[in-house]
């Protein structure tokens, strides 16, 4: 297996499997990818735990399934004691009926929270298994010393040999090697990781499969990211987003209005001569205040960290989560997000009164000592179109390493050849700087190449401009389509490149991105972001490099890659252990489809209120006022069966409605006015439509045996 071939792998070729999975995740029958075994323990488990919640002291937590508790444990309590708040015409079977169904309701909602918990411990016990005491090769000077990982502490250096596991987070300071971490990432083709650049980061709980590594230990014990990641997933330690709040502040204070609507409705009654029973009351309650969304709202947001997860990017916070489904702007990298980043040579190009074979020859020159992919490309150009290419032609000369300072490299011969490659005015400056020639079509040429999307590399030997390299960079395969769903969505996308301003026009052009940055620097990025923060936007942005931290840690929500440094990854609220720099856009639609389903399922809980009101509001006023019979439009049973009718859609439709929870709303690109209006249509005209049917089938089936 190719070294170029692994990373590719390891780099791009994920996000197609995961856009999919975001649609099965989606639109799939199943709850869980894990085996049918798996799915029964996490059910058992989740069971076991909804009847331990009942605990007050948790269930408070919940005001909305705390007041249905209390009023579970006031209806028990009367079907013993029916006249313990005075006569009472409310039978024994009814207020049992009545306890019974208020306590599956709580079970239900108690469920479906313990599922979603449920399934984040699953992924955090999985991922306890590949935190393991592993023996480690301490260098102490010059001897190696086995001991335990738990002893390793930062700044201590390890070495890895093939077949053996990592022994914690670290960065590589010598060697290369191919490192299986199927365990951390699921990913089962190994990836290349060498030192240097960024891509020497690796973690704890990792295999090495070929060569041998020397490790520097960048975290101490309990530290690190393999530890972060446990305690990250584990859903019961989820803290609750500033959203959710505020939605369970709004659920809370209606619950309160309602109590004091229902406390108060004895006093009315009164005044109108006739009582109404405790529990009927509490029924009226149970189904006056949002208990659908009450019982489901935890469950959602859990789910939504865990779907995150499920797609191998661990969010720091729920918060981060929520904040990509609100994103406006996304700032994108060029070079292998929008790009895949391996400029390769594509053409040799003659400039003024020079040769192809010249060009070809001494493209040659420059590039045998060229270990970069790009001059690598060049020699492969080159050999296909026939040029002779042996390491003998560089014999005797003095080597002139390439400098971020100078931006080109090159060979001083000794009979006084001066070959020299690089960037197109860096060139042009060392030529003129020599009082040599610069061709008149140079600047034309060059400017052809970069409209064209690619790179122009000149070419010089002897103070004399002799050609262009043409150094193509290509766009991933649908990135456009994606950006077009992303202005669907109101986002806008920036791409910042180092390229200069032609170059980075026609790929911005190609890639259909809405602006660009040219010649872009670490703080141009932080620029923008700042820029776009004070017109009130949240932004988010991709990174790897340490320089991208400060960008990374600014951005509303930063995704780190788990390849990058660990100063990026510290300084992002997401890591994706993938690797995969545009991922962030399914994270963007992870977090829309999170809002989403909570917007949904809370506009079809207050919906099918409205249907209640209809069952359970004549069935207890007709038979002290007849008149009130003409707004019983199902034509309901008896006052009982439409009591019971009500309550008992009220508790089943918990459990319906968790496979939704659980998956998320499927996900589609639209604006914020077309989801509003798909909302109303489906969730908010089938929340009240669906009531009308279920109740009024209940109501037939109680019917037969009341």
């Amino acid at each position: 297996m190719g070294k170029p071939a692994v990373k590719e792998q390891s780099k791009h070729g994920v996000s197609i499997k995961v856009k999919n999975k975001v649609n099965e995740d989606a639109e799939g029958d199943t709850l869980f990818d894990q085996p049918h075994s798996s799915q029964s323990l996490l059910i058992k488990d989740a069971i076991k735990q909804a009847f331990i919640k009942l605990n007050p002291a948790i269930m408070i937590k919940n005001p909305i399934m705390f007041v249905v508790e209390v009023g579970f444990i006031v209806t028990l309590i009367l079907s013993f004691a029916p006249n313990l708040f005075g006569d009472s015409g409310s039978e024994v079977w009814f207020n049992i009926t009545v306890s019974i169904i208020l306590l599956l309701t709580i079970l239900f909602a108690n469920f479906a929270e313990s599922l979603a918990e449920g399934r984040g411990k699953a992924q955090a016990d999985s991922l306890k298994q590949s935190k393991k005491d592993i023996p480690a090769n301490l260098l102490k000077g010059e001897k190696v010393v086995t001991v335990s990982s738990a002893t390793l502490k930062k700044g201590d250096i390890v070495i890895a040999s093939e077949g053996e596991f990592i022994p914690g987070d670290g960065e590589i300071i010598k060697g290369l090697a191919s490192i299986d971490e199927s365990a951390i990432t699921g990913e089962s083709a190994p990836v290349i990781k060498e030192s240097g650049g960024d891509f020497c980061s690796v973690t704890g709980g990792t295999k090495v499969v070929s060569d041998c590594i020397t490790v520097k230990i960048t975290s101490d014990p309990g530290e690190s990211f393999l530890d972060r990641m446990i305690s990250l997933v584990e859903g019961a330690e989820r803290k609750k987003t500033p959203n959710e709040i505020a939605l369970n502040t709004v659920l809370t204070s209606l619950t309160l209005i309602f109590m004091i609507v229902v406390m108060a409705l004895p006093f009315f009654t009164k005044y109108l001569g006739f009582t109404i029973d405790v529990p009927v009351l509490i029924a009226l309650l149970v189904c006056l205040i949002p208990t659908t969304i009450g019982g489901l709202l935890s469950a959602i947001g859990i789910a939504g960290m865990d779907r995150v997860t499920q797609f191998n990017v661990i969010a720091m916070s729920g918060k981060a989560v929520e904040a990509s489904g609100d994103i406006h702007t996304i700032i994108l990298d060029k070079t292998g997000t929008i790009t895949f980043g391996n400029r390769m040579a594509s053409e040799f190009i003659p400039i003024g009164d020079s040769t192809d074979q010249e060009v070809q020859h001494y493209s040659v020159v420059t590039s045998l000592q060229d270990d970069t992919p790009e001059g690598k490309s060049v020699i492969e150009l080159a050999k296909t179109m026939g040029t002779v290419v042996k390491e003998s032609l560089i014999d005797g000369a003095e080597i002139i390493p390439f400098k971020a300072e100078t931006r080109m490299s090159g060979l001083d011969f000794p009979d006084g050849r001066k070959v020299r490659k690089g960037a197109v005015d860096a060139i042009k400056t060392w030529v003129q700087g020599q009082g040599g020639f610069v061709p008149q079509d140079l600047d034309e040429k060059a400017n052809i190449i970069a409209k064209k999307g690619g790179t122009p590399l000149a070419v010089a030997v002897n103070y004399q401009i002799i050609g262009l390299i043409y150094l193509k960079d290509t766009v991933k395969p649908g990135m456009r389509e994606r950006f077009e769903k992303l202005r669907q969505m109101g986002i806008k996308t920036v791409m910042c490149t180092g390229d200069n301003p032609l170059t980075a026009a026609t790929i911005a052009k190609e890639a259909g991105v809405d602006e660009f940055i040219a010649e872009c620097k670490p703080e141009d990025k932080i620029d923008v972001i700042r820029y776009e923060q004070s017109q009130g936007k949240l932004v988010a942005m991709t990174g790897d490099g340490t320089n991208d931290a400060p960008a990374l840690a600014q951005a509303d929500v930063g995704l780190a890659m788990n390849s990058g440094t660990t100063a990026a990854k510290e300084a992002a609220n997401m890591v994706d252990l993938d690797s995969n720099p545009t991922k962030i856009i399914e994270v963007v639609e992870i977090g829309k489809q999170l809002l989403m389903t909570r917007g949904a399922l809370t506009t079809f809980s207050i919906a099918n209120d409205v249907a209640k009101y209809f069952a359970i509001i004549p069935a207890m006023f007709m038979v002290a006022i007849p008149e009130m019979d003409t707004l019983n439009v199902m034509g309901l049973h008896s006052s009982e069966s439409a009591i019971l009718s009500a309550l008992i859609f009220n508790a089943i439709i918990i459990p319906l409605l968790i496979p939704l929870a659980m998956r998320g709303i499927a996900y589609k690109p639209m604006s914020a006015n077309t989801l509003l209006k798909r909302n109303l249509g489906i969730y908010g005209l089938g929340g009240v439509i669906a009531p009308f049917i279920g109740i009024k089938l209940i109501d037939l089936l109680l019917g037969l045996f009341m």
